[in-house]
C-alpha cells in the first residue's frame, strides 16, 4: 500500500503555533485575559450585566493620533485581521506593521487599500487573501511571520474622532529559518506622467506576491492597454516578465467588456475586477475600477532587485496607442529576507484624497 500524501492531512495535523487573538476585549492577547474590562465603549450598554458582557468591544481613535493595536513579543505569525471600517474612513486611517523591533514599518497603507477598497465605496468580494463582507467587514489573510516581535499601529490623520473594532488573530511558536517578512507599499500617480506608473522598486532578495490597483480614468476611452512589467535583478532597459495588457494581467481579456453588458466585475481566489464604479451624472463623473491579482501560485522571485511598472495606455481614434494621464494608486505585496521599511511615500490627507467625493 502506498504512503498517503502527508499534505492532504494539513488541517488534521497538530498546529505548530499556539493560538492567540488581540482585540479591545483582550488587548494583550495573553491567555485567560479576555473579557475582563470594567470600563470601555460598551460599559453603558452592559450596565445591567457587568464584567464579561461586551464591556470593551472597541477603542477610540482621537483626531490626529497614533494608536497601538498590538505589541507582541516572541516569534510567530499574524494570520488574520478583521476590522469593520466605514468607507469615509478608508483613506483617513493609515495602518502600519513593524517586525522584530524595527523602527520603520514594513507595511504602511491607507486602511481601505489593504483590503482592495481604495474608492470610498463598499463592494462585497471574496478571494484567498482578502474578503469583504456586509457591511464593511474587512478581512485580510496574508501570512505574516516574525521572530522577536510584532507591532501594529493605526493613525487617524483626520481632524475627526472615530472608534475601531478589530480582531488580530495570530500564533506563537518557532518560525522556520527561511521564512521571509511580508511587506506592502502604496504608491499613487495622479495623474500618471509619461505614461508609466511605478508600483514598486526595491533592492534585496524576495518574492512578489500581490497587486491591487485603484484606477480612476481622467478622460474618455479605454484605459488598460498598457503592459505590466517586472524588471528582475540585473534587468536594464528591458524587463524579464512583460504582459500583454492591464486586463490580461488581472485575468480578464478584451477590455473587461462583455458584449451588451460593458465593464463586468468578477472575483475569484487569485484574480478579479471586483469594483466598477460608474458615473452617476452628478458628483461621480468618471468611472473608477478596483482589481487584484494574488501571486499565490506564481510568485515572482528576485535575488537583488525588483522594479514593477504599468503603462497607462489607451487608443487614439485612428487605432494608434494613446499615452494617458489617469489616476492610478497601487498596493504591492512582497516577501523579503529582512524587515526593512516599506518605502511608502509620506501619506497625508492631500495625497490620499479621493477626488470629487460624493457628499
Amino acid at each position: 500500500m502506498s504512503q498517503p500524501n502527508i499534505d492532504a492531512f494539513g488541517l488534521a495535523r497538530p498546529s505548530a503555533l499556539a493560538s492567540r487573538s488581540i482585540s479591545p476585549e483582550n488587548p494583550t492577547g495573553l491567555p485567560g485575559q479576555g473579557g475582563r474590562a470594567t470600563t470601555g465603549t460598551g460599559a453603558e450598554a452592559a450596565r445591567d450585566l457587568g464584567v464579561g458582557w461586551k464591556v470593551s468591544p472597541s477603542i477610540p481613535l482621537p483626531a490626529r493620533s497614533v494608536v497601538e493595536l498590538a505589541a507582541i513579543e516572541g516569534s510567530g505569525m499574524l494570520q488574520h485581521l478583521w476590522v469593520p471600517v466605514r468607507p469615509e474612513w478608508w483613506r483617513r486611517l493609515v495602518i502600519r506593521f513593524y517586525w522584530d523591533g524595527a523602527d520603520e514599518p514594513s507595511i504602511e497603507l491607507p486602511i481601505g487599500d489593504l483590503f482592495g477598497l481604495g474608492w470610498d465605496e463598499f463592494t462585497v468580494f471574496s478571494s484567498s487573501r482578502v474578503v469583504t463582507a456586509p457591511y464593511c467587514g474587512l478581512n485580510v489573510y496574508w501570512p505574516m511571520p516574525f521572530r522577536t516581535g510584532a507591532r501594529v499601529t493605526i493613525e487617524n490623520i483626520s481632524d475627526d474622532e472615530t472608534f475601531l473594532y478589530y480582531y488580530l488573530d495570530y500564533g506563537l511558536g518557532e518560525v522556520p529559518d527561511d521564512a521571509m517578512y511580508l511587506h506592502a507599499t502604496w504608491n499613487r500617480s495622479n495623474p500618471v506622467e509619461g505614461g508609466i506608473h511605478t508600483l514598486l522598486d526595491v533592492s534585496g532578495a524576495g518574492k512578489y506576491v500581490g497587486t491591487y490597483l485603484a484606477v480612476g480614468v481622467n478622460h474618455p476611452g479605454w484605459w488598460g492597454e498598457g503592459e505590466l512589467k517586472f524588471f528582475l535583478d540585473d534587468d536594464g532597459e528591458f524587463a524579464t516578465i512583460v504582459g500583454t495588457g492591464t486586463e490580461d494581467y488581472f485575468g480578464g481579456a478584451w477590455n473587461f467588456d462583455v458584449p451588451g453588458r460593458g465593464y463586468t466585475p468578477y472575483f475569484s481566489e487569485r484574480v478579479g475586477l471586483h469594483q466598477v464604479i460608474r458615473p452617476d451624472g452628478l458628483y461621480s463623473s468618471q468611472t473608477r475600477f478596483g482589481m487584484y491579482r494574488w501571486h499565490s501560485d506564481d510568485a515572482v522571485a528576485f535575488t537583488s532587485r525588483l522594479r514593477v511598472t504599468v503603462q497607462n495606455l489607451g487608443w487614439k481614434p485612428d487605432w494608434r496607442y494613446l499615452v494617458r494621464r489617469d489616476d492610478i494608486a497601487s498596493t504591492s505585496f512582497w516577501y523579503a529576507t529582512s524587515p526593512r521599511a516599506s518605502g511608502t511615500p509620506a501619506l497625508d490627507a492631500d495625497v490620499l484624497l479621493v477626488a470629487s467625493p460624493r457628499p
